[in-house]
């Protein structure tokens, strides 16, 4: 029986059990050691030593609370009632959307709540962002795979535009909307899909998910994360790999400048 725990204590502690080596020779420094005190110790003795000794070892290298971060805590908290009551000040439970953000070059901010950044998200399974996108801006193709999302526009309005998927003969269907003022649209989890502001002043918006941590992914930058050759061949050898690079380098962090039409009447220096 001490033996199947020693075999046990081991396995669980991560040690390999090698059937060459006896058990009762794992706390030991050196094999005079073990002679000398096996000589002296019960059987029992020995195999519960030895059950011990793994077990401290064990133990001795597995974090403490006091060495995990709150949010760490958070996830591994056993009831909803331990997960509050490691948030031990109420504002700890109130995000503020108006916290100072770095202004964008490219003409748009986002302030994003989730988990990493408000832990009182964690065991909600939901997120939220508001975003502002400055006139003619587009924030360009992205997904959201853990989560869909439904985006509300507070003020001004927005051009959508979503793609959800391949239909069965291969075509692809483009939904696209113009959404004002307390209207919402959906965006399916995994979709690729685009927001752009045709005026000239400013549109808000506050969008929702379904997960705690939604993520983003913009397509441009994903594509271009590949090697020059893969990324020319995908193109049909029509990008040269100098080509490639200058591309790479002009992709925006988020939010572009958009359409010709809207600078025109907005921004005409800005025109290509």
């Amino acid at each position: 029986m001490h033996l199947s725990l020693t075999i046990t204590a081991a396995l669980a502690c991560g040690f390999p059990v090698l059937a060459t080596v006896p058990p009762w020779r794992f706390p030991f420094s050196n094999s005079t050691t073990s002679s000398r005190m096996l000589s002296t110790l019960s059987t029992d003795e020995v195999m519960r030593s030895t059950e011990l000794g793994i077990i401290s070892t064990c133990t001795s290298s597995v974090p403490t609370a006091t060495s995990l971060s709150l949010n760490q805590q958070l996830l591994l908290a056993e009831t909803t009632s331990d997960r509050i009551n490691l948030l031990r000040d109420d504002s700890q439970f109130v995000f503020d959307f108006n916290r100072s953000q770095n202004e964008s070059e490219n003409n748009g901010e986002f302030v994003v709540a989730n988990r990493e950044a408000f832990p009182a998200l964690i065991g909600t399974g939901a997120g939220m962002a508001v975003g502002r996108i400055g006139p003619c801006g587009l924030h360009k193709f992205h997904v959201h795979r853990r989560s869909a999302e439904l985006q509300l526009v507070v003020q001004g309005r927005l051009v959508t535009e979503m793609v959800s998927g391949n239909n069965a003969d291969g075509t692809r269907r483009v939904i696209r909307n113009e959404i004002g003022p307390y209207q919402m649209t959906p965006f399916y989890q995994g979709s690729v899909h685009t927001q752009f502001n045709p005026d000239c002043t400013n549109v808000t918006f506050v969008s929702s998910f379904a997960s705690e941590d939604f993520g983003t992914e913009y397509m441009f930058d994903q594509l271009f994360a590949f090697s020059d050759d893969v990324i020319g061949a995908s193109f049909g050898r029509m990008l040269a790999a100098e080509d490639v690079d200058i591309l790479r380098r002009e992709i925006p962090a988020s939010v572009a400048f958009g359409v010709k039409q809207c600078l025109q009447q907005c921004d005409p220096e800005r025109i290509w």
